[in-house]
């Protein structure tokens, strides 16, 4: 069906439209916390609204900017360079906040739009093509204007379908949502559990405490199952009674930590446990290729995934990726991916600066068959595995001393020397199989749940114009966002 609904100016139905500035002295005025947030264009992004980099300026530097005080429900436009287009709504946990010159308050006027629909209208993909079209058309520098947004035209159902379409979308958004701060939380599980017991050595050392106080190895034990599981003596007690598997399970893990240090190449580390370099134990260390004469003008084919989407496990930024034809790629001796392939970010960046980043993919996310390209190193480990080997290569120790090898060099990266001679604390083979069995886990369900947020946001993109245009009814939308909630 095609929509009936009128088409009018944005700005005919906004109480206010303006952009703001920085405040005098630049930078040099920041804060890092505060009262009042300075929300800029790295702030915003057409998912939703990033609080990293999001700075603070004092309640003067406020005053001079009450013009541009954000509101709840404001939509916020990046109105200027590269992130030119990107919308999003007023993060109401970060107000009270002002915007700089690089961001345009766009504010409705409730009784005639919900604030909520302009957003999603904005971020449609014929919305954004057509505000990049508008902000470079004429101009050094991508930029738009006040006029240009008053002057965008827009469809306008009644407020109650307005409504119904953005809650509809928002469906999707919160599964998504829900989906990442899963697997945020899954990841932070994972990093606390490697640095408990890998860094920190806490269950060697609840057991050496223990002794130590004059308790018995029994005493030693108990002490290191409840570094182990977060549990008191009491809750302990109480999941031997009703979990006596769980229990069991706990109790043979904490069998496996020793109870006393000796010193090596990294300092004290358990005993029995080695100091080595990476070198010893990595099975693969390669990177991938490209054809000769690189992959401009190839646009499809199978995707070659480059150091720009090295950027954690479960993360990836789909449309920067190259591709190589499928008769390169079935020639391809190195380089492709497998399911946990730890990868490394191996050069780039500007001279001196070196920031080397890890990730992880698999069981379809991002594609079901891709490769890397020679600036990204694929790992694999079998004495280690690779959930270990991922937490290791991410931890920040290693991390900063590839971040010095590769500063170094004239071309800022590394290369396999430099990933072999890592120095890093090797477990024996009993406390790796279980921290494996544990995190692989947790990485699996991560990777598993990345790629149903990539079906989501097909979903999401396929609906949004649909809707918003009243190409598609709300009630034709329904039943597919009720299966997608409830799955």
């Amino acid at each position: 069906m095609k929509s009936e609904w009128p088409v009018v100016y944005l700005g005919e139905y906004c109480l206010k439209i303006g952009s703001g500035a920085t405040p005098k002295g630049g930078k040099s005025v920041y804060l890092e916390s505060g009262s009042i947030a300075l929300i800029r264009s790295q702030n915003i992004y057409n998912e939703g609204f990033k609080p990293k980099g999001l700075v603070y300026i004092t309640a003067q530097s406020a005053e001079k900017l009450s013009n541009v005080e954000v509101q709840s429900s404001d939509v916020l436009l990046n109105i200027t360079g590269d992130s030119v287009a990107r919308v999003c709504l007023a993060p109401n946990e970060h107000l009270p906040a002002r915007v700089n010159q690089h961001v345009a308050i766009i504010r409705p006027n409730p009784d005639e739009f919900d604030a909520r629909f302009i957003r999603y209208f904005l971020t449609s993909p014929e919305q954004q093509e057509l505000l990049l079209i508008i902000a470079s058309a004429g101009a050094t520098r991508n930029a738009l204007t006040k006029s240009h947004i008053e002057s965008l035209e827009i469809c306008k159902p009644d407020l109650q379908t307005q409504r119904h379409i953005a809650n509809q979308l928002h469906i999707l958004e919160n599964k998504i949502q829900l989906n990442n701060s899963i697997n945020q939380s899954l990841e932070q599980l994972g990093q606390a559990i490697f640095k408990s017991w890998f860094v920190d050595f806490e269950p060697v050392k609840a057991k050496i405490a223990a002794l130590e106080a004059g308790g018995s190895e029994e005493d030693a034990l108990l002490a290191a199952m409840q570094t182990i599981s977060g549990k008191d003596a009491a809750a302990l007690a109480e999941l031997q009674t009703n979990h006596p598997d769980q229990f069991a399970e706990l109790r043979a893990t904490a069998e496996l930590f020793p109870s006393a240090m000796q010193d090596s190449e990294l300092g004290e580390i358990p005993v029995g446990w080695e100091s080595i370099q990476m070198g010893e134990c990595l099975d693969i260390v390669e990177t991938g290729a490209r054809p000769k004469g690189g992959v401009s003008g190839i646009h499809e084919g199978v995707p070659s995934v480059g150091a720009e989407n090295i950027i954690g496990v479960g993360n990836y930024n789909y449309g920067k990726e190259k591709f190589v034809s499928v008769e390169f790629f079935e020639k391809l001796k190195r380089g492709i991916v497998e399911n946990l392939d730890c990868l490394l970010y191996k050069d780039g960046g500007k001279p001196g600066d070196f920031r080397p980043r890890v990730s992880m993919f698999g069981f379809g996310f991002p594609y079901e068959k891709f490769a890397i390209n020679e600036h990204v190193f694929r790992l694999r480990s079998s004495r280690l595995g690779q959930a270990f080997l991922y937490f290791q290569i991410a931890h920040e120790r290693v991390l900063a001393d590839l971040r010095h090898k590769g500063a170094k060099a004239a071309i800022p990266g590394i290369n396999q020397t430099d990933v072999k001679s890592i120095w890093l604390t090797c477990p024996s083979a009993n406390i790796l199989n279980v921290f494996n069995k544990k995190i692989e886990s947790l990485l699996v369900s991560i990777l598993i749940r990345s790629k149903e947020n990539l079906r989501l946001s097909d979903l999401r993109d396929t609906l949004l114009p649909k809707l918003i245009s009243g190409e598609l009814s709300v009630t034709d939308a329904d039943t597919q966002l009720y299966q997608v909630a409830n799955n």
